[in-house]
């Protein structure tokens, strides 16, 4: 046999694919990269495993007629394959009659962007692109990881919402410059095997290492110790979870009382101190934020939060703050806070100090602050206005014309009678799944591009069979990584399955718009173009090499950007008049004008303590005293690959693990290795145990992208068979500015299993028929 050795690039790093007779044998780590992530060699398990969708397949309730009839039995149906000529016809006729009676906005074009790595072959871009080219869509806007960040810091410190990347410092500055780094949330390096667009190799170890070797030290706040990593010598400042705002709050106070605070940065570079000042005294409301106050809250002993508050404002310091702390009730509070408490501390704008997000969330993060231009499939402007803010789809289907807050504007939810969903797993990412799977009933017809029958495939009307990123060309180009990464087609798509580019050109041709659509290239002169538009916008030849040389070695560096980076903090500390940033006063604002004037009750014109409507201190812990942490897992990019082979062997008898500290185990008569049953009045999933003082008593932590797989579809609070976190998780919003998502504001418990442990059907196809 000819063993054939292609560089491939993923979400999760580049490796080696060792291909023989036109199979995939393996997937080996490129020796170059210093941590390789684990999930690659996983993905060889499931290129070929019994749950590929290899045909396009049509739900039979909807092929009988049933589709405009909201007791629909979408999630437990059989399906009926059809050939390619079919289901194109159905497809592009149904798009037809829905816009004709219902008009454009009635389709979403439901997509994540992590789909997979390419700048081609991306998910979101053909989809957003096609739809956009046949009339509009209505979109989602924002993000379910970072929702309440993007929303609030354009108020607070201005810009796009990403912008902010660039203006923190980096961990090569923090390593020269910084002496403490307090960590919100912590910086847990299974989260930096990632990168959205692909990764040429993961740097985030390396970098972090070398800040705790020159001397920086480390302060991690959060419920669960091993969200810093052992290297680091971590102090572990355990917090009650959802309480991190009440925590800078009581450092806050204490900076001020002391007068350890930057008066002169405030006074100079910011805008509502004193009305914030008022606040936290207790002047407004009678209750002083000081530290017994924020003892009392977040269980962090009063001393350690003075002790905190005078190294923060005496050494040069670096405040971080995870995405994970924002994804819960008034998620937008710490995100704001943090700003307000690095600009106390007296490092904001000085070299390798002050503050920054998402610290080894993805692995560029904190690496680079931005790469160079790279081109990607070029969108088109939407004809429809209309959009929902990311996590509100289960309120659009089940309750359209309501009126709801975002970011001071009211927005009217839309009728949507068709879901377009191409790329990601909403029965993944939403939360209250029981409440989406009735949600997901209301409009006519759900049409889902998905290389394997995972929930969301269930869940559908038309099922179309695509490509994985080992199935075709394409080239990656991470976010924020200085590298652009072949990435050459492996093996030949399974089964019937095509590129999601091919299905919209074959939809676009029976709309009257593939020309436009394709733009009259192949999809091989697509990526060349891509490519060679990337090329020419950098400098030609002195930038990068040729196509064909670049394909050849199959990475390539792309020129190093070194700014200047608009809104940079250091340029606003020296002379906030000539370098103001892009708020409305042109400074950092701790008290905003804007927000206070939208009047919400729920999120003030300052940052400010609101407890969360699910926490340990709530009446609702009496009847369910464990609080849900439904993190990021280490074994998979979120749901993607949860059928590979490292995910599936990181499972306990056949469920995702669930850790839980030993008197909290102990309690409930729980060992390591049982199999147990986590619920709450929203529903309730199988998971096994591993007991561990790792998280905090009063914690229980289930990682999130075990696919759903409920006893009876369809049958709301059914029991999930697997260890999907969202079962149990909240379908409200984190507040009216934002309407981001609040999964990590829930209370559970947990049982012993005891009775037949089910059969994980999760990774089986439904009943397929022939046509």
């Amino acid at each position: 046999m000819t063993e054939r050795r292609v560089s491939v690039a993923t979400h999760w790093g580049s490796y080696i694919a060792v291909v023989e007779s036109g199979r995939l044998m393996r997937i080996e780590p490129k020796p170059d990269d210093p941590t390789p992530s684990p999930i690659g060699p996983g993905m060889v398990k499931a290129a070929d495993d019994s749950a590929r969708v290899l045909r396009p397949a049509v739900r039979k309730g909807w092929l009988n007629g049933e589709p405009r009839a909201h007791d629909t039995s979408r999630g437990a149906d059989a399906f009926v394959e059809v050939s390619w000529d079919r289901a194109i016809t159905l497809v592009s006729d149904e798009l037809r009659r829905v816009r004709s009676l219902h008009g454009d906005g009635a389709v979403f074009g439901g997509s994540y962007g992590w789909a997979s790595a390419g700048r081609f072959h991306h998910a979101q871009g053909q989809l957003h692109r096609f739809l956009a080219l046949g009339g509009g869509y209505t979109d989602a806007r924002n993000t379910y990881s970072t929702a309440a960040l993007e929303v609030i810091l354009p108020h607070v410190i201005g810009g796009h919402p990403w912008s902010y990347q660039s203006r923190m410092p980096m961990w090569d500055e923090i390593a020269d410059n910084c002496e403490l780094v307090v960590a919100f949330g912590g910086l847990a390096l299974k989260n930096s095997q990632i990168n959205p667009g692909g990764l040429a190799r993961h740097q985030t170890r390396e970098l972090q290492l070398r800040c705790r070797e020159a001397g920086v030290r480390f302060v991690s706040v959060s419920p669960i110790r091993s969200d810093a990593a052992g290297f680091l010598d971590a102090e572990w400042l355990p917090i009650v979870p959802n309480t991190d705002t009440a925590a800078m709050l009581g450092i806050a106070h204490t900076m001020l009382v002391n007068r350890w605070h930057d008066e002169d940065f405030l006074r100079r570079c910011c805008v509502g101190f004193d009305r914030f000042a008022s606040y936290l005294t207790g002047e407004v409301d009678g209750i002083p934020k000081d530290a017994a106050w924020a003892e009392r809250i977040t269980g962090i002993g009063r001393d350690v939060i003075i002790d905190l508050a005078r190294r923060l404002a005496t050494q040069r310091s670096v405040i971080m703050v995870n995405y994970a702390v924002q994804r819960a009730d008034h998620g937008e509070q710490p995100i704001w806070m943090s700003v307000v408490l690095a600009a106390m501390a007296g490092s904001m704008g000085r070299p390798g100090g002050g503050w920054g997000a998402g610290y080894a969330t993805m692995d560029a993060t904190g690496v680079a602050p931005d790469r160079p231009f790279v081109a990607t499939i070029p969108a088109v402007a939407n004809p429809v206005a209309d959009f929902i803010p990311v996590a509100r789809i289960a309120d659009a289907l089940l309750h359209p014309g309501e009126v709801i807050d975002y970011d001071g504007r009211r927005l009217t939810l839309p009728e949507l009678r068709l879901v377009y969903w191409c790329g990601g797993n909403p029965f993944h990412h939403h939360q209250d799944l029981h409440r989406l799977a009735r949600a997901w009933q209301a409009p006519d017809t759900v049409v889902v591009h998905e290389a394997w029958w995972n929930t969301s495939a269930k869940f559908a009307d038309i099922v179309l069979p695509v490509a994985t990123s080992l199935e075709r060309d394409d080239f990656a180009a991470g976010f924020s990584d200085p590298h652009i990464v072949a990435m050459p087609k492996v093996r030949e798509p399974a089964g019937e399955s095509r590129t999601d580019h091919q299905i919209f050109a074959a939809l676009a041709s029976r709309l009257g718009y593939e020309r436009e659509f394709t733009e009259s290239r192949s999809e091989s002169e697509w990526v060349r173009h891509l490519y060679e538009q990337t090329r020419a916008t950098l400098g030609g030849d002195a930038a990068l090499p040729s196509f064909e040389e670049f394909w050849r070695s199959s990475t390539v560096a792309l020129p190093p950007l070194t700014g200047p980076f608009p809104g940079n903090f250091g340029d606003l500390r020296t002379d906030p008049r000539r370098s103001p940033l892009p708020t409305p006063s042109g400074r950092i604002e701790i008290f905003s004008e804007k927000i206070d004037s939208f009047g919400y009750d729920d999120c003030a014109g300052h940052p400010k303590w609101f407890e969360p409507e699910e926490w340990l201190r709530a009446d609702r812990s009496d009847r369910y005293p464990l609080h849900l942490i439904s993190n990021q897992p280490a074994s998979r990019l979120h749901s993607q690959y949860d059928n590979g082979g490292f995910s599936l062997d990181s499972k306990i008898n056949g469920r995702e693990p669930a850790t839980i500290n030993p008197l909290d185990a102990a309690s409930r008569g729980i060992a390591d290795g049982m199999i147990v049953r986590v619920y709450n009045d929203r529903g309730s999933c199988l998971a096994g145990v591993v007991v561990s003082d790792d998280v905090m008593q009063g914690v229980i932590q289930l990682s999130t992208g075990a696919w759903w797989d409920p006893v009876q579809p369809g049958r709301s609070g059914t029991l999930d068979r697997h260890s999907n976190p969202n079962v149990l998780t909240a379908d409200r919003p984190c507040s009216r500015l934002s309407q981001g998502p609040s999964a990590l504001s829930a209370l559970v418990d947990v049982e012993r299993y005891d009775g037949p442990l089910p059969d994980v059907l999760a990774y089986s196809p439904p009943s397929l028929d022939g046509e």
